[in-house]
């Protein structure tokens, strides 16, 4: 006898096969539920929910999981470069299951017919006020950062859309990145907004070594005092304009952190929590240095991992990006120890969680004095169109190829920024997704001249961010995307060494380090660059366009993974 279940199942998948993404979305929707999302049995006395890199996405989106994220050192082949039928086969995780879908990018087009967008802060909201309800006075909710950043609202409102939707959301606390993108004058009117503390232990004042923001807040939970300890993104002054922060200093600061949490326990904690943005292998390197943290919430490098990573007594937890998932860590806590704990990271189907009413209400009046611009379709896609991964990706190409044509010249380049959401194919290419992928507050658009020397050495210094073994070294995001040109990168080369075959596609030559050529490019961290912003380029190279179709990019030829 065939039995409903039987029949959702066979159902889904004739859906796929006859490419009748209705039906399949319909049947998904009913072997997802909201129930089956929050389906979990409570641990000891402190609920714990974290979400970070949200990147301004009020929104419910498509967002593909990288199918490039290599390790190097100590890190090469375990999580989080761990990718695809790897990463599957690591979490015994089902290919084309709904986990599959959401945690890696194997057969993305195929299964966004199936099971749609992800996130959207009014179902996360819902989900929040669902695990407050069933632990009323054992829950802490943690941002570990870049949520003021990312989207047309966020650019417009210069952040305060997302302190807003924060506050709805009921933050218990946060910590910060790309926020110092809006300048420190900007950034303290925005702290003045939020009902909830914001912690960088590891900012001080330049001229007299002072904390320029609280680094620990208290919080009882269940009957167990718990202390976060905030951690800023160590590397902001590399990663981003130094001009808007200049009398603000960072780093690592390990040393520092030891006394937040030596401090922390002399003044009773429990449960020693830190709230970082220092990127997971970074953070899993500070977790076998310092001593005393039980738990460790990892943000920046926007991993999403499905079980908790133990280092030493630590235990390490990855949430994602983009408003995709919603972290729970449960633990039970005895004589200042972690006995026991269980965890659950909960992708955030759209189409099976109910908005949340009132988040819906702010989210709408948010968005309401923008539709036209948010709404209006520039092109299509054929391809799939996503960012995140080591090197280009496709909606990466694109930018590049409309920065050449819109600013005629020979090679672009284009920063490896990991957020931006993704777009299947058949898909309109709107103003909102071209912001998405730009919306920064130093997007001009350059145009200059740069010896065939000088860009290697900017390709060399990249790869040393991204690829140097020692992850403290690690001061940037993914590898600067090109067009007009290919290069051969060995990723276990010394700096210096790594790039070589650097070509011209126009001409088919190899670039000559004496040789000047025409370079345009975007988010330059100089103050003072003059263009166009870049939103402006790529969308009127889409305009006159009409249809796209990148496939996977050819011109980086990878060697040493």
């Amino acid at each position: 006898m065939l039995t409903r279940r039987d029949f959702l199942q066979v159902a889904a998948a004739a859906a796929v096969l006859t490419g009748g993404p209705g039906l399949a979305r319909a049947a998904a929707r009913q072997t997802i539920t909201q129930d089956a999302l929050l389906e979990f049995k409570p641990v000891g006395q402190v609920t714990l929910l974290n979400f970070t890199d949200i990147h301004a996405q009020l929104m419910p989106l498509y967002f593909r999981e990288p199918s490039v994220n290599l390790g190097v050192g100590a890190a090469k082949g375990v999580v989080p470069h761990l990718t695809g039928k790897d990463f599957l086969k690591a979490y015994g995780l089902k290919a084309g299951s709904p986990e599959a879908y959401a945690l890696s990018s194997e057969d993305f087009s195929g299964l966004a017919k199936s099971y749609g967008r992800i996130g959207g802060l009014d179902r996360m909201a819902t989900l929040v006020k669902a695990i407050r309800a069933q632990r009323p006075g054992n829950t802490l909710l943690v941002d570990c950062g870049d949520t003021w950043q990312g989207s047309y609202t966020s650019l417009k409102s210069r952040g305060e859309d997302m302190v807003d939707a924060m506050n709805a959301l009921g933050v218990d606390v946060m910590v910060p990145h790309w926020e110092f993108t809006y300048g420190e004058a900007r950034v303290k009117e925005l702290i003045a907004k939020l009902k909830f503390p914001f912690l960088a232990q590891n900012v001080k004042d330049t001229e007299w070594e002072e904390d320029v923001f609280p680094h620990t807040a208290f919080f009882d939970k269940g009957g167990v005092k718990v202390a976060v300890i905030g951690q800023a993104f160590p590397y902001t002054p590399v990663a981003n304009p130094r001009y808007m922060i200049p009398k603000w200093s960072f780093g690592v600061r390990d040393e520092e952190m030891q006394k937040r949490i030596d401090a922390a326990r002399a003044q009773g904690a429990d449960l020693v929590v830190v709230a970082s943005h220092n990127g997971f292998d970074v953070d899993r390197k500070m977790a076998s240095r310092v001593k005393g943290i039980d738990v460790l919430l990892t943000g920046h490098t926007h991993d999403a991992i499905p079980g908790v990573v133990k280092v030493g007594d630590t235990l390490l937890v990855a949430s994602g990006s983009h408003g995709k998932f919603l972290a729970r860590l449960d633990v039970e806590v005895k004589d200042k120890r972690v006995v026991n704990h269980a965890f659950r990271l909960m992708p955030v189907f759209s189409d099976a969680v109910t908005p949340d009413a009132d988040m819906a209400g702010l989210i709408a009046k948010i968005r309401a004095p923008h539709q036209d611009v948010l709404g209006k379709v520039l092109a299509r896609t054929d391809g799939l169109l996503y960012r995140r991964g080591n090197f280009n990706g496709s909606f990466d190409d694109l930018i590049c190829q409309a920065l050449l044509a819109e600013r005629d010249a020979e090679i672009a380049l284009s920063p490896g920024f990991r957020w931006g959401s993704s777009l299947p194919p058949g898909a309109d290419i709107t103003m909102e997704d071209v912001y998405n992928q730009t919306a920064i507050t130093y997007p001009n658009a350059y145009r200059s001249e740069m010896t065939g020397q000088l860009l290697k050495d900017i390709l060399e210094d990249v790869a040393d961010n991204l690829f140097n073994p020692d992850p403290y070294y690690q001061q940037g995001g993914d590898m600067v995307r090109v067009g007009g040109l290919s290069y051969r990168i060995d990723i276990n080369k010394p700096i210096g060494s790594r790039i070589s075959d650097m070509t011209l596609l126009r001409s088919g030559k190899k670039l000559d380090a004496a040789k000047t050529y025409t370079v345009t490019g975007w988010a330059s961290v100089n103050e003072g660059t003059e263009g166009p912003p870049v939103w402006e380029a790529v969308a009127s190279w889409l305009t006159k366009k009409k249809v796209v179709n990148f496939g996977d990019n050819k011109t980086v030829k990878v060697v040493g993974a």
